[in-house]
């Protein structure tokens, strides 16, 4: 099912954008986002902007042969928009996300990326990252995506455990996941991430140990594991509302985490947001930490989601209107929002307290400033952090990160 989006101002059929946004650039670099909506099968749980490969016909960019075209429409709108001001500092990070990107044709996804260099320029040490299926690469395109520049890989694993991967809906052989790791090595990835969900209804605490062994058996340098999260309108939901299977529990969800993290931990992947373990620092996720520390990225294709300088704006959700308003030369842009200062103090506390490195204390009011002695005695805020003016969240606290952020910003 096909996400919902959200309500806002209108957007400016041109895409202009102010010029206190414009003038962030010079500040912080720009990354790029490009969401690719196809998937093979639809999983249950899914609530993604995503359609499955085929059933869009052959419409002009709303299918794979004809999305790429689009996407370079919409570069070419952003390039315009953005003008002299992105070229100041080259592109930091380009992040290809979905569905499942590598259903497009190699060299259209590579193609993408060299659209995004020759109008804005790459970093020298830019992250190039594209999602994966297990069951949608092989030896040879592997290969191919990384002669075009593509440099990390991001596989969704989920689980190794055959009927986890079947409640999920997922189509992979778990067996298949040491052939990729392989391959991707042998293609030249040096960067390899592995993507896993907990709390699946029917997983048992020995089946997650299982996926988590699985996994520290491959060596890669990032690993990501999300608890299960039953989205409305999904066929999960309707699962769950139904009865039929069981909704996941907190508790389960609890041990599950720490079961995560000392697993990991003790392969050498130390956390440095809730959900995101790396081998080292320069494993991290860079892409991800724009998201989380507010900084600039332009949001490529259907539904797609952008931040520069405190403007947001976000993307018409299918992919035959996208392609069409950009064939009109009209930006795709459906709304936007300007974050006031509130706003922006807000989601720095949600997205900030995540982090190893924590929230600056500042950042903070008077009240949540109250409330760090409580949560220091709750167990939950590192104490010994709070003298260099930094609030970082213990275990305990990243268990309860979401009552911490409550805490903070009632």
């Amino acid at each position: 099912m096909p996400s919902t989006l959200p309500s806002g101002e209108a957007a400016p059929t041109d895409g202009r954008l102010g010029a206190d946004a414009l003038a962030s650039l010079t500040v912080r670099p720009l990354s790029f986002y490009v969401h690719v909506p196809f998937c093979a099968t639809r999983c249950g749980y899914c609530d993604f902007n995503t359609y499955t490969a085929n059933e869009l016909g052959e419409h002009p960019g709303a299918s794979r042969a004809t999305y790429a075209a689009g996407a370079l429409r919409e570069l070419d709108l952003a390039e315009r928009v953005l003008g002299e001001a992105a070229g100041r500092q080259p592109v930091s990070t380009v992040f290809f996300g979905g569905g499942t990107p590598t259903l497009l044709d190699d060299d259209h996804l590579t193609g993408i990326l060299a659209g995004i260099d020759a109008r804005f320029g790459l970093a020298e040490d830019a992250e190039i990252t594209t999602e994966a299926n297990p069951d949608s690469v092989d030896l040879e395109s592997l290969r191919r995506l990384r002669a075009g520049g593509i440099n990390r890989i991001s596989f969704g694993m989920q689980s190794a455990v055959p009927h986890v991967l079947a409640t999920l809906d997922r189509t992979h052989d778990p067996e298949r996941l040491s052939d990729v790791v392989g391959w991707a090595r042998e293609a030249g990835f040096e960067q390899v991430s592995l993507d896993l969900i907990y709390g699946t209804p029917g997983e048992s605490l020995q089946d997650w140990r299982r996926s988590l062994e699985s996994v520290v058996a491959l060596q890669p340098e990032h690993v990501s594991a999300y608890a299960l999260v039953v989205e409305p309108g999904t066929a999960l939901a309707r699962q769950v509302t139904r009865g039929e299977v069981a909704a996941p529990d907190d508790d389960d969800l609890a041990d599950k985490y720490l079961l995560a993290d000392d697993v990991l931990g003790t392969a050498g992947l130390g956390w440095y947001e809730i959900s995101n373990w790396s081998r080292d620092r320069a494993a991290r996720c860079r892409h991800n930490e724009v998201y989380w520390t507010s900084g600039n990225w332009w949001g490529i294709g259907p539904g797609a989601h952008s931040h520069v300088g405190g403007l947001r704006w976000w993307n018409v959700k299918h992919p035959a209107a996208y392609a069409s308003r950009l064939a009109d030369g009209v930006s795709p842009a459906q709304a936007r929002e300007v974050l006031d200062e509130p706003t922006r103090r807000v989601e720095r506390v949600l997205l900030e307290a995540r982090l190893r490195a924590g929230l600056p204390v500042d950042v903070l009011d008077e009240n949540g400033r109250r409330c760090l002695t409580g949560l220091v005695e709750g167990g939950l805020v590192d104490p010994d952090q709070l003298p260099s003016g930094r609030l970082v969240l213990t275990q305990s606290g990243r268990l309860l990160a979401d009552a911490v952020v409550r805490e903070l910003v009632p």
